[in-house]
């Protein structure tokens, strides 16, 4: 079976040759480890070492009598190879196995080659992954996992591929069950008080708009209001729902669920965009703005446009069952969701749609804290003269613009995990903090209408007209 055979050792680097009969009759099996490197499997082995198993598949289809079968052990950490950008899983022992047969490229194996990487018990802040590298992978290349399945072992992970290249065991940074499970029960707790205050605030909105006698521009803001905590009423509703009737519903009743819970979030996203295009329009246009039935216009881009979004990622069949896992397989949630296999589709319409949303409203939020820093340096808005109050406004108006959503963009690596309990906690209560807001905001009215934005936007209206 091996008519020769010999070692190359470099620092860091391990190298295996083997000269392979095309009449192989059994499969080929070989150990190998970081710091011994790749060698013929001993009978004596005690399972310490990884092993590799190539199937007699890849010999027989051989063009020419012999190949070279070359094993390769790389430490990555000695030669700054196999990186992604921005990478945040760590490769096991820093250890990457290449392998390769003959001259040509091989994939598309019926029986797969089988790569046990060895290892004691894994910690439970990560979750293993068979991953090969690809050049082709962004500008410098990348790991991907298709074509590789993972089988967890009590001595170590087994990988099995389709193809030969260059193989690792990623370790992924994941939440632990329990850690999990307390995120959940936050989550679902704070829905349900978020639902209640969502409601409280509607009914606050639409009494002050019936008892006073607000001007236009506020008899709209307190529309836009209205239609936002809507929005957020619905999106917990939906998470409610969808927590406490997937993994018991048929798979069509599933897809209409999941469904709704993107349909709903995304028109949360679109109002939180809305709410920060009218503050644009009030404090950088100011003038010369009249737009016939502005709120119906508004309600129609709000409620209609998520509707596309939707039925085109429906007609794409990307609703479906999405499971929440900890790091030894244990489910710890099952969702109605976008399906791992259109993750892109989640990429692009949630977390794409809203990264230019935060930057537009966040660009508006210091636009409008520069005027109303401005207006308070001239002593204009009397309400204002209290700090405490000044920080709740700021805080309810960033709350307002969406921007407790941009921790989302955080909960990345091990040690993101204050940061997502962070995370649930404030978008769970967003209600609340909205509710706190208006009533601070909004009243009581008095003459001077005390720290309402409408003075603000007036004065600001009266400060353009005259430098005109």
């Amino acid at each position: 079976l091996l008519q020769s055979g010999q070692h190359c050792w470099l620092a860091g680097l391990k190298t295996l040759l083997l000269n392979v009969s095309r009449a192989v009759t059994q499969d080929v099996l070989i150990t190998f480890s970081p710091t011994a490197g790749p060698s013929r499997l001993n009978t004596t082995e005690k399972g310490k070492a990884g092993k590799i198993r190539l199937p007699r598949e890849i010999f027989r289809s051989l063009s020419s009598q012999t190949a070279r079968v070359v094993v390769t052990v790389l430490n990555i950490q000695q030669f700054g190879m196999f990186k992604e950008v921005n990478q945040t899983a760590q490769v096991l022992d820093n250890t990457v196995v290449g392998i390769t047969v003959g001259e040509s490229s091989i994939s598309g194996l019926q029986d797969p080659v089988q790569l046990t990487f060895a290892h004691r018990e894994l910690p439970q802040s990560v979750t293993p992954q068979c991953v090969f590298w690809d050049p082709s992978k962004g500008q410098a290349g990348g790991w991907r996992s298709s074509g590789c399945v993972m089988q967890p072992g009590d001595k170590g992970t087994v990988c099995s591929c389709d193809h030969l290249t260059f193989f690792t065991l990623l370790l992924n940074p994941a939440l632990d069950g329990s850690t999990a499970k307390a995120l959940m029960a936050v989550a679902t707790a704070g829905c349900g008080v978020a639902m209640a205050f969502s409601i409280f605030t509607m009914a606050f909105c639409i009494f002050i708009r019936c008892r006073f006698r607000f001007e236009e521009t506020v008899r709209i803001n307190l529309g836009l209001h209205v239609n936002l905590v809507g929005s957020l009423f619905l999106l917990n509703l939906a998470f409610l729902l969808n927590h406490g009737l997937s993994g018991r519903t048929h798979p069509r009743t599933c897809r209409v669920l999941g469904g709704l819970t993107h349909y709903c979030l995304l028109c949360c996203f679109t109002w939180t965009a809305l709410e920060g295009c009218q503050l644009y329009l009030l404090f950088v246009k100011v003038l010369g703005i009249y737009i016939p039935r502005y709120l119906g216009k508004l309600c129609l881009v709000g409620w209609g446009f998520p509707v596309l979004v939707v039925g085109v990622a429906g007609v794409i069949d990307s609703y479906g069952e999405y499971s929440i896992q900890t790091t030894d397989h244990q489910v710890i949630a099952r969702l109605c969701w976008i399906t791992s296999k259109r993750l892109l589709v989640h990429y692009i319409t949630n977390c794409g749609y809203f990264g230019l949303i935060f930057l537009f409203n966040m660009a508006v939020f210091g636009v409008v804290t520069q005027k109303s820093c401005s207006l308070q340096g001239t002593g204009a808005v009397q309400g204002y003269r209290k700090p405490w109050k000044v920080a709740l406004v700021a805080a309810g108006l960033f709350c307002l613009l969406g921007a407790t959503w941009a921790l989302a963009f955080l909960t990345y690596g091990i040690s993101s995990e204050p940061v997502l309990y962070l995370f649930t906690i404030l978008n769970s209560l967003q209600g609340l903090f909205i509710f706190i807001w208006l009533v601070i905001l909004y009243y009581p009215k008095t003459k001077e209408t005390t720290g309402s934005l409408a003075y603000i936007i007036r004065h600001d209206k009266t400060t353009t007209a005259s430098q005109d």
